[in-house]
């Protein structure tokens, strides 16, 4: 009974002193021993099972693999005194945790070193180069729609080559950000792996400026083609009246020359019809004439010797052959 009373006080006393001697380092960790802040021994890198001091000495872990900081979004001026929002983001790791330790102990305080260092670096590269030097990497000619201002006309397979002079580029610029701001970092134990533009866009009132200036442009070549199909319209409806005329004339100058010919041919039968009895042709011709000169309530006053009652004298007398 004693013994094991022993091993159970034994067991009670020894395993929180184990476990507190122990500390796992992972594969994406490194750890850095100290004792009353006094760091002990060289930081531990490779992954497994460690024992230290107990209650003394202090595991302190920090992150191995890569790290990610986005900085704040901000206006800049360029060269040009454009003023920009620029976003950009780095990569970052600790390569040398006694250091980092030593100097900013925790990964908030890097960020906020990372920001006082990053940050200007950014602002002083975009304030020393042209707005297109940070949108372009190239001078690759930069395939644009061709629109004919005179013509108004588009089309997808039209395109005019723009070439822009890039001196320097996107690229290098990130790469001199870097540049310069690693050295600031080494004394931190900390690299800087990349860093890049994230987003780049145009301040509220530059926006609203190139807005309106595209808007402008669209609305000239709108009214453009507004124009121009207004032209075309009339031109259209120009030549259909034209040939609706054209079509008009020689359908009546046709029915002009069949009527010709057909009151020739009828004058002609008439004139073979009544030639054979002109009296008959004179009687037929008063005939028509009074049935359009008189009506009900016509009143004429005639002498007895007009010529244009002539039949009515005889009218009752018998005609003899």
């Amino acid at each position: 009974m004693k013994y094991k009373g022993l091993v159970a006080f034994l067991a009670f006393i020894g395993l929180p002193i184990l476990f507190a001697s122990a500390y796992i380092v992972d594969e994406t960790e490194q750890v850095v021993i100290t004792q009353f802040g006094k760091i002990i021994g060289d930081p531990k890198t490779e992954p497994g099972l460690k024992f230290k001091i107990p209650f003394i000495r202090k595991a302190n872990f920090f992150p191995k693999n890569l790290l990610q900081w986005d900085g704040d979004p901000g206006q800049i001026p360029t060269k040009e005194k454009t003023y920009i929002w620029v976003d950009t983001f780095a990569r970052w790791k600790i390569t040398d945790p006694v250091k980092f330790f030593q100097t900013v102990t925790y990964e908030q305080n890097a960020y906020r070193r990372l920001n006082d260092i990053i940050d200007p670096a950014v602002r002083n590269f975009i304030t020393s180069n042209r707005l297109i030097e940070t949108v372009r990497k190239s001078n690759r000619p930069l395939l644009l729609p061709d629109t004919d201002m005179n013509s108004g006309s588009t089309s997808e397979s039209s395109y005019a080559e723009e070439e822009y002079n890039i001196s320097i580029g996107r690229e290098k610029i990130t790469e001199g950000i870097l540049k310069q701001a690693q050295p600031k970092l080494d004394k931190f134990g900390i690299e800087l792996v990349d860093v890049k533009i994230k987003r780049i866009n145009y301040e509220d009132t530059v926006s609203r400026s190139v807005y309106n200036r595209m808007i402008a442009e669209r609305k000239q070549i709108a009214e453009k083609f507004r124009s121009e199909g207004k032209g075309e319209a009339r031109k259209i409806i120009g030549q259909k009246e034209r040939e609706l005329k054209l079509i008009t004339s020689e359908a009546y100058r046709t029915a002009q020359e069949l009527k010709g010919q057909a009151d020739a041919t009828a004058t002609e039968i008439f004139a073979r019809a009544f030639g054979r009895d002109p009296d008959f042709y004179s009687f037929t011709k008063t005939l028509e004439m009074y049935s359009t000169a008189l009506e009900r309530n016509t009143v004429l006053v005639l002498s007895t010797d007009s010529e244009f009652l002539k039949y009515f004298k005889g009218y009752g007398t018998a005609q003899t052959p």
